[in-house]
């Protein structure tokens, strides 16, 4: 494939307009986690900090299923419009008060919570949305540009959420957040799509539609249950225990050698995005846990010898590595599972990353108060590894190979599914 071809995806206008419109709204998406931060410090302590968060994770897995049942059910454009509008309206809200000096905790709280809601709503239509504007043969490359959206964001964002709050204040890092998304609604508008054909039924036979779809693909739901731990294991290990030793160590890591870290992990994502607009992966599972699979080298480099200078460059090697299979799990759903229950799938598929997420902070801050953390850390990569290496061996992992198609996905009949 020649150079000029790695943007292929963008010459569908439809996918453009998607892209553009997820672009912008994770800009402000990045900022919001410094700019939250800090305006909940303004009127609360840490612990009001860990409340709102929480309180935004769990309206988010409360809502997921419902999410994305709705996503399936309706135009998923209009799904992600509206959400996008209400997230607008209540992280708005949350600036608003901030600037004016109204904030507190528990109106914060309820906002945020109220955002996490939404975001049940935005992500399984997304993942949906994704298939129905993008020609088959183009759906890898569709998914490495927006990982590369999302991670170039995860680069600028913080920084410039750092520099407003220094500057005007959190309130107005929150506020140019609600303006990104709306913005991204207007992009949202210009696209047009028909919709899919669906049948009208209850909502609880949605989901078990949805479920028998999820449970019907063996290597499906073997690696949602596998990162179920996997995630865990990463966000505990890595970014518990992670900040925690660079403090045990500033000589030769610290709170800037950890930042370094997790910098040289996104540009190895970043890196790898732009390899996949042109490298076609045949096996999208097999590479992809593969790539997954190298993550356990900075858990156990963390463990070994908590330096920055070992963990950079092993961090831009597994940053590679989960882009890889960031980009072929995505791949590997949007070929196989039917566009009418994509987003239903989707949202059994993120409850299990988001339920991992307090699960692996909390198992790894109590483990870290009754055993050394450098061993934790080096056997938590090694157990990383070893449900990798088990979880690759599944034949239907290892042989899935991708659906041979040139055609843009047919928006008003069934998608030709395959069994794991």
């Amino acid at each position: 494939m020649r150079l000029a071809d790695s943007w292929e995806a963008l010459r569908e206008k439809n996918f453009r307009w998607l892209f553009i419109a997820r672009t912008i709204s994770l800009t402000g998406s990045s900022m919001a986690p410094v700019a939250l931060a800090f305006a909940v410090l303004e009127v609360g302590s840490a612990k009001a900090l860990g409340l709102v968060l929480a309180g935004r994770t769990i309206a988010l897995v409360v809502f997921l299923l419902v999410g994305g049942v709705i996503s399936d059910r309706l135009p998923r454009r209009l799904v992600l419009i509206v959400s996008h509008v209400a997230t607008a309206l209540t992280q708005g809200a949350v600036a608003w008060l901030v600037i004016t000096g109204h904030a507190t905790v528990a109106s914060v709280l309820v906002l945020e919570c109220l955002n996490g809601a939404v975001s049940a709503f935005t992500l399984p239509a997304l993942q949906g949305l994704v298939v129905q504007v993008t020609p088959t043969r183009l759906l890898q490359q569709a998914n490495a540009l927006m990982s590369f959206a999302r991670n170039g964001t995860l680069i600028i964002g913080p920084a410039l959420a750092g520099l407003i709050v220094a500057g005007p204040g959190a309130g107005w890092a929150l506020a140019f957040d609600a303006l990104t998304y709306a913005v991204a609604a207007l992009a949202l508008a210009r696209l047009a799509i028909p919709p899919l054909a669906r049948a009208t039924t209850s909502m609880v036979r949605d989901l078990r539609e949805g479920w028998s779809e999820f449970t019907r693909y063996q290597w499906l739901w073997v690696i949602v249950v596998a990162f179920g731990v996997l995630n865990a294991i990463h966000v505990g290990g890595w970014m518990v225990l992670g900040p925690y030793l660079a403090t045990q160590h500033p000589d030769t890591l610290g709170e800037r050698g950890w930042g370094f870290v997790l910098a040289a992990e996104s540009v190895g994502a970043i890196v790898m995005t732009l390899v996949l607009m042109h490298w076609r992966l045949r096996h999208p599972l097999r590479l992809g846990m593969v790539g997954a699979s190298l993550f356990a080298v900075p858990l156990v480099a963390l463990g070994v010898a908590p330096s920055a200078a070992l963990l950079v460059p092993v961090a831009v090697v597994a940053g590679a590595g989960m882009e890889v299979f960031g980009t072929g799990w995505n791949v590997a759903m949007m070929e196989n599972v039917p566009a009418q229950a994509m987003s239903r799938v989707s949202s059994y598929d993120m409850l299990g990353s988001y339920l991992a997420i307090p699960v692996g902070t909390t198992v790894f801050g109590v483990l870290s108060t009754v055993a050394d953390a450098r061993w934790l850390a080096g056997t938590a990569g090694l157990v990383y590894l070893v449900i990798c290496l088990v979880t690759l061996a599944l034949p239907s992992v290892w042989r899935l190979e991708r659906v041979a198609a040139s055609e843009p996905v047919d928006e008003s009949a069934e998608q030709p599914t395959q069994g794991g």
